[in-house]
Protein backbone atom coordinates (compact mmCIF):
# COMPACT_ATOMS: atom_id res chain seq x y z
CA UNK A 1 0.00 0.00 0.00
CA UNK A 2 2.95 2.52 0.94
CA UNK A 3 4.74 1.46 -2.47
CA UNK A 4 1.32 2.62 -4.32
CA UNK A 5 0.69 6.03 -2.05
CA UNK A 6 4.75 6.71 -3.13
CA UNK A 7 3.46 6.40 -6.93
CA UNK A 8 0.97 7.69 -6.59
CA UNK A 9 2.43 11.09 -4.67
CA UNK A 10 5.35 10.94 -7.82
CA UNK A 11 3.03 10.86 -10.94
CA UNK A 12 1.16 13.74 -8.90
CA UNK A 13 4.71 15.68 -8.72
CA UNK A 14 5.30 14.79 -12.11
CA UNK A 15 1.72 16.16 -13.25
CA UNK A 16 2.01 19.45 -11.40
CA UNK A 17 5.47 20.05 -12.95
CA UNK A 18 4.61 19.50 -16.47
CA UNK A 19 1.68 21.55 -16.19
CA UNK A 20 3.78 24.48 -15.25
CA UNK A 21 6.36 24.30 -18.37
CA UNK A 22 3.02 23.74 -20.64
CA UNK A 23 2.46 26.66 -22.83
CA UNK A 24 -0.70 27.10 -25.22
CA UNK A 25 -0.10 25.40 -28.19
CA UNK A 26 1.43 27.53 -31.41
CA UNK A 27 -0.98 26.76 -34.16
CA UNK A 28 -4.11 25.49 -32.73
CA UNK A 29 -6.05 25.86 -36.29
CA UNK A 30 -3.47 24.44 -38.94
CA UNK A 31 -6.46 24.87 -41.86
CA UNK A 32 -6.71 28.16 -40.84
CA UNK A 33 -2.58 28.91 -40.84
CA UNK A 34 -1.90 27.40 -44.09
CA UNK A 35 -4.48 29.43 -45.79
CA UNK A 36 -2.71 32.61 -43.75
CA UNK A 37 0.72 31.14 -44.85
CA UNK A 38 -0.42 31.18 -48.67
CA UNK A 39 -1.98 34.99 -48.12
CA UNK A 40 1.41 36.02 -46.87
CA UNK A 41 2.87 34.68 -50.35
CA UNK A 42 0.66 36.04 -52.59
CA UNK A 43 1.39 39.55 -51.07
CA UNK A 44 4.71 38.96 -51.09
CA UNK A 45 5.04 38.53 -54.74
CA UNK A 46 2.62 41.39 -54.90
CA UNK A 47 5.44 43.75 -53.33
CA UNK A 48 8.30 42.60 -55.09
CA UNK A 49 6.29 43.59 -58.29
CA UNK A 50 5.14 46.85 -57.08
CA UNK A 51 7.05 50.29 -58.05
CA UNK A 52 9.06 49.66 -54.69
CA UNK A 53 9.62 46.11 -55.00
CA UNK A 54 13.10 44.20 -56.14
CA UNK A 55 12.08 42.92 -59.66
CA UNK A 56 11.94 46.49 -61.02
CA UNK A 57 15.77 47.31 -60.17
CA UNK A 58 18.15 48.23 -63.52
CA UNK A 59 21.09 49.33 -61.73
CA UNK A 60 23.67 50.92 -59.78
CA UNK A 61 25.64 53.09 -60.24
CA UNK A 62 28.46 54.56 -57.68
CA UNK A 63 29.52 58.04 -58.21
CA UNK A 64 32.63 59.11 -57.68
CA UNK A 65 33.88 62.66 -55.60
CA UNK A 66 33.31 65.66 -58.36
CA UNK A 67 31.28 65.65 -61.57
CA UNK A 68 29.55 62.74 -63.06
CA UNK A 69 28.09 63.11 -66.17
CA UNK A 70 25.35 60.88 -66.67
CA UNK A 71 23.12 59.24 -69.49
CA UNK A 72 22.94 56.42 -71.54
CA UNK A 73 25.90 57.44 -73.95
CA UNK A 74 28.66 55.37 -73.41
CA UNK A 75 31.10 57.84 -72.61
CA UNK A 76 29.36 59.24 -70.10
CA UNK A 77 30.80 58.35 -66.08
CA UNK A 78 27.61 56.86 -65.19
CA UNK A 79 26.14 55.49 -68.21
CA UNK A 80 22.34 54.85 -67.41
CA UNK A 81 19.96 52.10 -69.78
CA UNK A 82 19.01 52.68 -73.30
CA UNK A 83 15.83 54.27 -72.13
CA UNK A 84 17.42 57.12 -70.90
CA UNK A 85 18.62 60.63 -73.13
CA UNK A 86 21.88 60.06 -74.18
CA UNK A 87 23.39 62.80 -71.81
CA UNK A 88 21.14 63.67 -69.07
CA UNK A 89 23.04 66.09 -67.19
CA UNK A 90 25.84 66.22 -64.32
CA UNK A 91 25.46 64.80 -60.66
CA UNK A 92 28.41 66.65 -58.44
CA UNK A 93 29.45 64.72 -55.14
CA UNK A 94 30.99 67.03 -52.54
CA UNK A 95 31.75 65.95 -49.39
CA UNK A 96 28.34 64.16 -49.41
CA UNK A 97 26.24 66.17 -50.92
CA UNK A 98 24.79 65.38 -54.43
CA UNK A 99 23.80 68.62 -56.62
CA UNK A 100 22.53 67.40 -59.97
CA UNK A 101 22.82 69.90 -63.25
CA UNK A 102 20.39 68.88 -65.77
CA UNK A 103 21.21 69.63 -69.89
CA UNK A 104 19.31 71.70 -71.92
CA UNK A 105 16.13 69.98 -73.51
CA UNK A 106 16.50 67.16 -70.85
CA UNK A 107 13.13 66.30 -69.05
CA UNK A 108 13.96 65.35 -65.52
CA UNK A 109 10.86 65.38 -62.41
CA UNK A 110 10.77 65.53 -59.05
CA UNK A 111 7.18 64.52 -57.91
CA UNK A 112 5.18 65.93 -60.80
CA UNK A 113 7.24 69.12 -61.96
CA UNK A 114 10.57 69.12 -64.34
CA UNK A 115 13.40 70.26 -63.09
CA UNK A 116 16.89 71.98 -63.89
CA UNK A 117 18.93 71.66 -60.95
CA UNK A 118 18.36 70.07 -57.47
CA UNK A 119 20.17 69.43 -54.07
CA UNK A 120 19.71 65.52 -53.96
CA UNK A 121 18.92 63.60 -50.65
CA UNK A 122 20.25 60.30 -50.26
CA UNK A 123 18.27 57.21 -48.74
CA UNK A 124 19.85 57.55 -45.39
CA UNK A 125 17.98 60.95 -44.41
CA UNK A 126 14.60 62.73 -44.40
CA UNK A 127 12.47 62.94 -47.59
CA UNK A 128 14.60 61.09 -49.87
CA UNK A 129 14.77 63.02 -53.23
CA UNK A 130 13.16 60.39 -56.36
CA UNK A 131 13.67 61.33 -59.84
CA UNK A 132 12.36 60.12 -62.82
CA UNK A 133 12.48 59.85 -66.66
CA UNK A 134 9.87 57.44 -68.75
CA UNK A 135 9.84 54.51 -67.24
CA UNK A 136 13.17 54.97 -65.31
CA UNK A 137 13.27 55.97 -61.10
CA UNK A 138 16.20 56.64 -59.62
CA UNK A 139 17.75 57.74 -56.26
CA UNK A 140 20.90 58.45 -54.46
CA UNK A 141 22.06 55.75 -51.69
CA UNK A 142 24.70 56.07 -49.64
CA UNK A 143 26.05 53.14 -47.91
CA UNK A 144 29.15 53.65 -45.39
CA UNK A 145 31.09 55.87 -47.12
CA UNK A 146 29.94 55.88 -50.61
CA UNK A 147 27.14 57.08 -52.73
CA UNK A 148 25.47 55.71 -55.81
CA UNK A 149 22.46 56.12 -57.64
CA UNK A 150 19.49 52.84 -57.42
CA UNK A 151 18.13 52.60 -61.11
CA UNK A 152 14.37 51.44 -61.55
CA UNK A 153 12.69 50.59 -64.44
CA UNK A 154 8.92 50.19 -63.92
CA UNK A 155 8.74 47.71 -67.38
CA UNK A 156 11.33 45.98 -66.45
CA UNK A 157 11.14 42.38 -67.74
CA UNK A 158 11.91 41.02 -65.19
CA UNK A 159 8.60 41.55 -62.94
CA UNK A 160 6.72 39.63 -65.50
CA UNK A 161 9.24 36.81 -65.65
CA UNK A 162 8.96 35.79 -62.06
CA UNK A 163 4.98 34.46 -61.22
CA UNK A 164 5.81 32.70 -58.32
CA UNK A 165 8.81 31.91 -55.43
CA UNK A 166 9.48 28.09 -55.23
CA UNK A 167 8.64 27.58 -51.44
CA UNK A 168 8.82 24.18 -49.13
CA UNK A 169 5.61 22.31 -48.64
CA UNK A 170 3.89 24.46 -45.31
CA UNK A 171 4.59 22.79 -42.12
CA UNK A 172 4.04 23.71 -38.63
CA UNK A 173 6.71 21.79 -37.32
CA UNK A 174 8.81 24.87 -38.34
CA UNK A 175 6.94 27.29 -36.25
CA UNK A 176 8.67 26.98 -32.39
CA UNK A 177 8.92 28.91 -29.92
CA UNK A 178 12.56 30.55 -28.64
CA UNK A 179 13.35 31.82 -25.39
CA UNK A 180 15.65 35.05 -25.16
CA UNK A 181 18.87 34.46 -23.59
CA UNK A 182 19.73 38.41 -23.08
CA UNK A 183 23.40 39.20 -23.11
CA UNK A 184 24.34 42.05 -19.75
CA UNK A 185 24.36 44.67 -22.59
CA UNK A 186 23.30 44.78 -26.34
CA UNK A 187 26.03 43.83 -28.66
CA UNK A 188 26.96 44.92 -32.09
CA UNK A 189 27.46 42.37 -34.77
CA UNK A 190 29.00 43.60 -37.62
CA UNK A 191 27.72 41.87 -40.95
CA UNK A 192 29.37 41.48 -44.51
CA UNK A 193 27.24 42.69 -47.78
CA UNK A 194 27.85 41.80 -51.53
CA UNK A 195 29.40 45.44 -51.95
CA UNK A 196 33.11 45.09 -51.79
CA UNK A 197 34.53 46.82 -48.34
CA UNK A 198 30.74 47.79 -46.79
CA UNK A 199 29.56 46.04 -43.47
CA UNK A 200 26.26 46.64 -41.52
CA UNK A 201 26.50 46.78 -37.78
CA UNK A 202 22.99 45.69 -35.87
CA UNK A 203 22.20 45.30 -32.55
CA UNK A 204 21.67 42.02 -31.08
CA UNK A 205 20.25 42.10 -27.60
CA UNK A 206 21.18 38.36 -26.73
CA UNK A 207 20.68 34.57 -27.94
CA UNK A 208 17.68 33.33 -29.60
CA UNK A 209 17.39 29.28 -28.12
CA UNK A 210 15.18 26.80 -29.84
CA UNK A 211 14.72 23.31 -31.03
CA UNK A 212 13.25 22.04 -34.22
CA UNK A 213 13.03 18.21 -34.57
CA UNK A 214 14.90 17.75 -31.41
CA UNK A 215 17.79 20.02 -32.12
CA UNK A 216 18.92 22.48 -29.81
CA UNK A 217 20.13 25.49 -31.75
CA UNK A 218 20.28 29.11 -31.30
CA UNK A 219 20.54 32.10 -33.50
CA UNK A 220 21.47 36.00 -32.88
CA UNK A 221 18.85 38.30 -33.54
CA UNK A 222 19.16 41.81 -34.27
CA UNK A 223 16.93 44.75 -32.87
CA UNK A 224 13.99 46.23 -35.43
CA UNK A 225 11.53 48.43 -33.79
CA UNK A 226 9.45 45.78 -31.47
CA UNK A 227 10.63 42.77 -33.94
CA UNK A 228 13.65 41.03 -33.99
CA UNK A 229 15.24 40.71 -37.53
CA UNK A 230 17.32 37.53 -38.01
CA UNK A 231 19.75 36.57 -41.08
CA UNK A 232 20.07 33.20 -41.24
CA UNK A 233 22.19 29.97 -43.29
CA UNK A 234 21.55 26.25 -42.91
CA UNK A 235 21.96 22.94 -44.83
CA UNK A 236 19.59 24.06 -47.93
CA UNK A 237 22.06 26.89 -48.28
CA UNK A 238 23.53 27.17 -51.41
CA UNK A 239 21.68 24.32 -52.36
CA UNK A 240 17.73 24.10 -52.71
CA UNK A 241 17.94 27.84 -51.34
CA UNK A 242 19.44 30.90 -51.91
CA UNK A 243 23.19 30.80 -51.33
CA UNK A 244 23.43 34.30 -49.16
CA UNK A 245 20.83 32.92 -46.92
CA UNK A 246 17.81 34.33 -45.71
CA UNK A 247 15.56 36.64 -43.83
CA UNK A 248 12.89 36.13 -41.08
CA UNK A 249 11.09 38.42 -38.97
CA UNK A 250 9.86 37.54 -35.18
CA UNK A 251 7.87 39.86 -32.88
CA UNK A 252 7.25 38.65 -29.23
CA UNK A 253 3.40 38.28 -29.12
CA UNK A 254 0.72 39.33 -26.73
CA UNK A 255 2.00 37.30 -23.64
CA UNK A 256 5.77 37.95 -24.44
CA UNK A 257 6.01 34.51 -26.36
CA UNK A 258 8.81 34.51 -29.56
CA UNK A 259 7.70 32.63 -32.19
CA UNK A 260 10.04 31.64 -35.24
CA UNK A 261 8.19 30.65 -38.15
CA UNK A 262 10.40 29.44 -40.76
CA UNK A 263 7.67 28.88 -43.20
CA UNK A 264 8.18 32.97 -43.46
CA UNK A 265 12.09 32.37 -44.24
CA UNK A 266 12.41 34.58 -47.35
CA UNK A 267 14.89 35.20 -49.94
CA UNK A 268 16.90 38.72 -49.80
CA UNK A 269 16.78 41.22 -52.07
CA UNK A 270 20.16 40.27 -53.53
CA UNK A 271 18.03 37.07 -54.80
CA UNK A 272 16.44 38.90 -57.57
CA UNK A 273 18.87 41.30 -58.73
CA UNK A 274 22.59 41.75 -58.89
CA UNK A 275 21.38 45.49 -57.94
CA UNK A 276 20.56 45.45 -54.61
CA UNK A 277 22.89 45.87 -51.22
CA UNK A 278 21.96 42.89 -48.67
CA UNK A 279 23.47 41.87 -45.15
CA UNK A 280 24.81 38.29 -45.37
CA UNK A 281 24.50 35.53 -42.73
CA UNK A 282 27.14 35.93 -39.71
CA UNK A 283 28.88 33.09 -38.95
CA UNK A 284 26.73 31.99 -35.30
CA UNK A 285 23.70 32.32 -37.69
CA UNK A 286 24.67 29.22 -39.42
CA UNK A 287 22.40 26.42 -38.70
CA UNK A 288 23.65 23.14 -38.53
CA UNK A 289 20.59 21.43 -39.93
CA UNK A 290 18.40 21.58 -43.15
CA UNK A 291 15.78 24.01 -42.70
CA UNK A 292 13.18 22.54 -45.43
CA UNK A 293 10.35 25.54 -44.61
CA UNK A 294 10.30 28.83 -46.81
CA UNK A 295 11.37 30.43 -49.47
CA UNK A 296 13.70 28.40 -52.27
CA UNK A 297 15.95 29.82 -54.68
CA UNK A 298 14.72 31.66 -57.87
CA UNK A 299 16.40 31.65 -61.06
CA UNK A 300 16.17 35.05 -62.98
CA UNK A 301 17.78 36.00 -66.30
Amino acid sequence: MKRWCYILQVLVLVFIISGCNTSDPIITDETAYVESIEEWQLQRMERLKSKNGWLNLAGLFWLEEGENSFGSDPSNKVVFPEKADAFCGTLILDDGKVFMQVNDGVEIGIGNSLVTQADLIHDQAKNTTHLQQGDLAWNIIKRGERYGIRMRDYKHPRINQLDHIPSYPIQTSYVVEAILKPFDEPRTMVVATPVEGFTESYECPGELHFKIKNEALVLYPFISGKSYFLVIADETTGMDTYGAGRFMYSMPDSTGRIILDFNKAYNPPCAFSPFATCPMPPRENFLPIAIEAGEMSVHLE
